[in-house]
């Protein structure tokens, strides 16, 4: 990994909020993130969780719109938030879809051509940003918990369904929870893993939990009832559910009454979400 650069730094409820670039290994490309970090974090390495966005969004959506800086500087947590894809590759279709390539990169590692050579998305968030976090900032190392919205949600629980010794905690807003089941799974797994399906369980929260990694810790999930694209069957959290209840996983799946997709949504609850985290974290 090459030295990171410092794009932007602003101060933030007595910490800072600052954008960062470096040459990822994992995605052979510059990726991008962003890092709040507490006022408490001069004074001692703090815990940190990390946020994954949805499809179209890059690192600042959230750092920008999800007001979670207030919070995280009262309980004393590192928030980091990476870009949702490699940029400018030169894939020829990276930029023709806005559900597949530039901002879609579904957290998954891409084994078919051209994908492979740069959209490593899962190494990414579970290996390498991890071990450049706990290098480069005051953070205590593998005290971590994980979250996201919608293609960023699907992305928090695979995480740590495939890696519960590696997250202390989990939680998503509006996740595309059952990512072979709906058609932006279909297409992106398709595209970045092939046509053999098997290999697509790797990446589905509601086959993964089926395999009972998470059953000593509990999952929260924020849903708004009037989401588009739940209407539209692509977030599917009622069957994630019913997963979770075959196999005895503890899921607090709240059904929030006229609320949408938007970052209007995650911020109203956003408040929840980080006490959810910081049970484990501190």
């Amino acid at each position: 990994m090459s030295k990171l650069t410092l794009n932007a730094q602003h101060r933030c409820f007595g910490g800072s909020v600052s954008y960062y670039q470096h040459s990822s290994s994992a995605c052979n490309a510059p990726m991008r993130f962003s890092v709040f970090l507490p006022p408490q974090a001069n004074i001692s390495p703090v815990p940190v969780l990390y946020f994954l966005s949805g499809l179209t969004c890059s690192e600042d959506n959230f750092t920008v719109k999800s007001g979670v800086q207030r919070e995280a500087a009262e309980l004393g947590i590192a928030i980091i938030a990476p870009d949702t894809s490699p940029r400018q590759t030169g894939i020829p279709e990276e930029d023709t879809d806005y559900d597949l390539g530039s901002g879609a990169g579904f957290y998954v590692d891409a084994t078919q051509s051209p994908w492979q050579a740069h959209y490593q998305m899962y190494s990414y968030v579970v290996e390498e940003l991890p071990q450049l976090i706990e290098t480069e900032f005051p953070v205590i190392a593998g005290r971590r918990g994980i979250f996201g919205h919608s293609m960023g949600g699907h992305g928090a629980l695979i995480c740590a369904l495939r890696n519960p010794h590696h997250y202390l905690s989990v939680s998503a807003f509006a996740p595309i929870a059952a990512l072979k089941q709906c058609v932006w799974g279909r297409k992106a797994l398709g595209h970045y893993l092939g046509s053999d399906q098997t290999l697509w369980n790797a990446y589905d929260a509601t086959e993964l939990v089926k395999q009972k990694t998470w059953l000593d810790k509990p999952i929260l999930i924020d849903q708004g009832t009037e989401d588009q694209f739940l209407r539209q069957q692509q977030l599917l959290p009622d069957r994630f559910a019913e997963a979770c209840e075959t196999v005895g996983q503890s899921l607090t799946l709240r059904y929030q009454d006229g609320y949408d997709h938007s970052y209007f949504f995650v911020a109203s609850f956003i408040r929840d979400h980080l006490q959810h985290h910081a049970q484990f974290l501190q």
